[in-house]
């Protein structure tokens, strides 16, 4: 795609908040199961709160969770009825040139993403809405460089922007398995201002993260993870192991979205069985 198409844009329901006092009015304002996030520096379900999702809140349950949060702004997000979450990787050079990566589907655990596979296996016309509305949004934005526009799909069929990344994304470590052109490539290219690289998916490949507590419960099986065909080991060379950090993944290729996420799955579960 060379020329991004004007599209809609639309977010779930959300207020900004700045004092308990404003959080206390968004929350009866949004109604049912709020998400409260700071305004900087959260991400893989850092920086957040959930309020209403065991019980109705009270004022206190409000007031814990502003605390909870260091009492500082933040957002207010309105909990949706999601059907699945994808993501389409943008690319945009200083010459203007634009394309789009086929969408990956995503699959969150603690607010964490635990997997991702492309293709995403998603209807054919919310595939070319999701890859119109990512190039919309980085040429509108101008960005030289890379965006990684995370979207919902709810249950009542809306097309939902969730989150903006202007960078390489844990969602497409599986470009350079599965694309003729992997997401680091393209980087390059773009900060090079050369012509970008192919994005077509020639093989379809998934993800599935290693997170640091597999190294504090025990000892991971690598060799067995590696056992299954097509399987690939990445790690991050990250200097200790935390609850909840990032520190590998692995990949899968396959002849099929599901294959590759069967695989990568599998290798995960063998992994596991040491820790």
């Amino acid at each position: 795609m060379s020329e991004p198409l004007e599209t809609s844009l639309h977010v779930g329901p959300y207020r900004i908040v700045e004092s308990e006092d404003e959080l206390q009015n968004a929350v009866r304002g949004l109604a049912g199961r709020v998400f409260l996030k700071i305004g900087r520096g959260g991400y893989d379900g850092r920086g957040q709160a959930r309020i209403g999702f065991d019980a109705t809140p009270t004022p206190q349950h409000i007031a814990d969770a502003w605390t909870g949060i260091g009492a500082q702004p933040a957002v207010a997000e309105q909990a949706l009825n999601l059907d699945y979450e994808i993501s389409v990787m943008a690319a945009r050079n200083p010459s203007g040139e634009v394309r789009t990566y086929p969408a990956a589907r995503n699959h969150h655990e603690n607010q964490i993403l635990a997997w991702s596979v492309l293709p995403a296996g998603i209807p054919d016309d919310v595939e070319k809405r999701a890859e119109e509305l990512a190039a919309s949004i980085i040429a509108k934005l101008s960005i030289e460089g890379l965006l990684c526009i995370e979207m919902f799909m709810t249950k009542q069929g809306r097309l939902l922007v969730n989150e903006l990344a202007p960078r390489p994304h844990n969602s497409y470590h599986q470009s350079e398995r599965g694309c003729v052109t992997s997401q680091f490539e393209q980087l390059v290219r773009t900060t090079c201002n050369l012509p970008l690289g192919d994005t077509a998916l020639v093989i379809p490949a998934a993800i599935v993260n290693l997170l640091g507590d597999l190294w504090l419960t025990g000892s991971p099986n690598l060799p067995a993870a590696l056992a299954v065909p097509g399987v690939r080991l990445h790690m991050y060379e990250k200097r200790a192991a935390k609850m909840g950090r990032k520190m590998g993944h692995l990949s899968a290729i396959g002849a099929t979205g599901d294959e590759a996420l069967e695989r990568v799955l599998e290798a995960k579960r063998r992994l596991e069985l040491a820790t």
